[in-house]
């Protein structure tokens, strides 16, 4: 079997091509991660003024701190909370557009321009729903007998930024979801319908099998996305709090760095999420892929 290749008759010009993203690539990715890893491993005053090479006493610091070890806490539950939710609503969706064949178009375009919205303002937008005082949400939970104030609960600051984080992700699973609906053989599902299984049993047996690759997919995206895209979110619903009840991993950074100007702590944390990220993936790879049929 014969295979076609591209050939150039400049043998310059594919480095020429890829030059502009290699140097995007390396300017703000590989430089600013190398820093951090450099940084990791000193000591700098709060001014900048001196640096001193400490190893890792960092490392140890920030392991043997209880609030990261809470905050790390937080962020498996909060990873685990918005992946579920943000992909079965997002399958949920993808089923029923999928129904709908005439104005299938229309409903998936409604459905993805959340996707466009900036992490910074889906957060303000959910903390004007969720607003003790002015909110809408808070006044509807009151006759339920439920007394909304995440000023005050953690719990609720937590179910508030998860709600959040999810609808902002939601439209990006289900586009996906969508594509691979889509692609189900018709006549796998008519078989099945002629040997007497139901809906949900044509659903169980054949759609979800066949979605595995796509599921995979977005289980690696959606962890990636709620440990590092989800800091716009926390930052403008609750700010980590209240008593640092929403301080996740990636907010923590943020703080430790920025507004405690601890630059050590922060990049020796920003690597050991990096290291917990790179981790989970191939977890994932290793071990969930098995299940998966291509």
């Amino acid at each position: 079997m014969q295979t076609k290749r591209s050939t150039y008759q400049n043998r310059w010009l594919p480095f020429l091509l890829l030059a502009p993203q290699l140097a995007i690539t390396l300017v703000f990715f590989i430089w600013p991660a190398s820093q951090a890893v450099k940084s990791s491993f000193e000591r700098t005053d709060a001014f900048g003024f001196k640096t001193t090479f400490v190893g890792l006493e960092n490392y140890a610091r920030v392991l043997a701190d209880p609030s990261y070890l809470n905050a790390l806490g937080r962020t498996a539950i909060f990873s685990v909370s918005v992946t579920v939710l943000s992909m079965s609503l997002a399958l949920l969706l993808a089923v029923c557009v999928n129904r709908v064949l005439k104005s299938a178009k229309f409903y998936t375009t409604l459905l993805v321009w959340p996707y466009a919205v900036a992490p910074v303002v889906a957060g303000v937008l959910w903390w004007f729903l969720f607003n003790p005082t002015i909110g809408l949400l808070p006044h509807l939970l009151d006759w339920f007998g439920i007394s909304w104030n995440h000023r005050v609960s953690g719990t609720q600051a937590m179910i508030l930024i998860t709600i959040a984080a999810a609808w902002k992700q939601i439209s990006y699973n289900f586009l996906f979801f969508l594509a691979g609906l889509q692609s189900v053989p018709q006549s796998l599902m008519e078989a099945a319908a002629i040997d007497g299984a139901g809906p949900f049993k044509r659903f169980w047996t054949i759609v979800l099998p066949l979605l595995s690759p796509t599921t995979f997919f977005l289980l690696i995206i959606n962890i990636n996305y709620v440990m590092f895209d989800t800091f716009g979110v926390i930052d403008a619903t609750t700010a980590g709090g209240p008593g640092q009840a929403t301080m996740t991993l990636v907010y923590k950074v943020y703080t430790d760095g920025v507004a405690g100007l601890n630059i050590g702590s922060s990049s020796a944390q920003s690597v050991m999420l990096m290291g917990i990220v790179i981790i989970l993936t191939f977890i994932q790879f290793r071990y969930v892929e098995r299940r998966v049929n291509y």
